[in-house]
């Protein structure tokens, strides 16, 4: 084994370090300045618009018709989750798709979103779950809570807050997890994270209605008029969170590297994908080791 040392990403030093690096990636991803660009902004905001509006239609609408008796509690479940796969897959590199509060606030104390855009988006993401119930309304009626998550019958509140945390925390885990450059899974993360929610609603359904999101839950609030319990959702969701940024930094350290904040800020340039295509690439061929991998053996050296 070669005693040469593999270098680490680190965007704060990609510059001086890795001068072939930087050229490829502002070739690719433009400078990094672009992350933030203000005029740009309209872009993702529309972006987390139309996606919340689409997850919370699955999902408060999911509710709204299993209360009704017409689809199975597996179908309400599952829809949200397959809607948050394809909505990954469709925009998550204009936005970073994100969905959900808690997910821009865990993004942003990772420092992989710019904290002068957590405001924006959350109050996006509720107005898209607030119209998503205001067309449920609409069609339906104002009926069955408008698919509002609720204890279930039998459960008190402090235990589908309880449930809401730890659900919230591995929801959460598996973002920040998929969006590292650690685990250099690419577009596959939609897989893991819409996945995760299909399955934790599977099964923890019937205890909180598993909602793992404060604008989800406010939606149908708003639109229904009624508030019960809405501060278990609320409180659950942003609790788990903070969990899971603290699991993050335990399992891979500070975050901030530049897979995960395409991935938690998204890139509208051109070439985005090649260009973390072929960053993963390097990783995969052992060329660089993202931050958090620590202890791993250099590539053997050539002949």
């Amino acid at each position: 084994m070669s005693g040469t040392t593999v270098p680490k990403v680190d965007p704060a030093v990609l510059e001086t370090a890795f001068p072939r690096t930087r050229h490829m990636l502002i070739l690719e991803f433009g400078n990094r300045k672009d992350f933030d660009n203000p005029r740009r902004e309209w872009r993702r905001l529309f972006s987390e618009l139309l996606g919340t509006f689409a997850l919370v239609l699955a999902a408060a609408g999911g509710g709204l018709l299993h209360a009704k008796g017409q689809i199975s509690l597996s179908a309400a479940v599952v829809a949200p989750g397959l809607t948050v796969m394809g909505i990954i897959l469709f925009m998550g590199a204009v936005s970073g798709a994100h969905l959900n509060p808690a997910v821009s606030l865990a993004f942003a104390l990772r420092g992989d979103f710019p904290w002068t855009r957590v405001p924006g988006y959350i109050v996006i993401q509720l107005v898209g779950a607030a119209l998503a119930c205001l067309f449920l309304r609409l069609v339906f009626g104002n009926i069955e809570h408008l698919g509002a998550t609720l204890p279930g019958a039998g459960y008190k509140s402090w235990q589908a807050l309880l449930m809401e945390i730890v659900l919230t925390a591995l929801l959460v885990s598996v973002i920040l997890g998929t969006a590292s450059a650690a685990q250099n899974v690419g577009a596959i993360a939609a897989l893991g994270v819409g996945g995760y929610i299909a399955l934790a609603g599977l099964w923890a359904a019937p205890v909180s209605g598993v909602s793992m999101n404060p604008a989800r839950s406010f939606g149908p609030a708003l639109a229904s008029g009624d508030w019960t319990s809405y501060w278990v959702y609320l409180v659950g969701p942003v609790a788990g969170a903070l969990i899971a940024v603290g699991f993050a930094y335990v399992l891979r350290g500070r975050g901030g590297d530049v897979i995960s904040r395409a991935a938690g800020s998204g890139v509208l340039d051109r070439g985005a994908l090649a260009a973390k295509a072929r960053l993963s690439q390097d990783i995969d061929q052992g060329k660089v080791v993202p931050e958090g991998i620590a202890g791993t053996d250099p590539p053997p050296s050539g002949p």
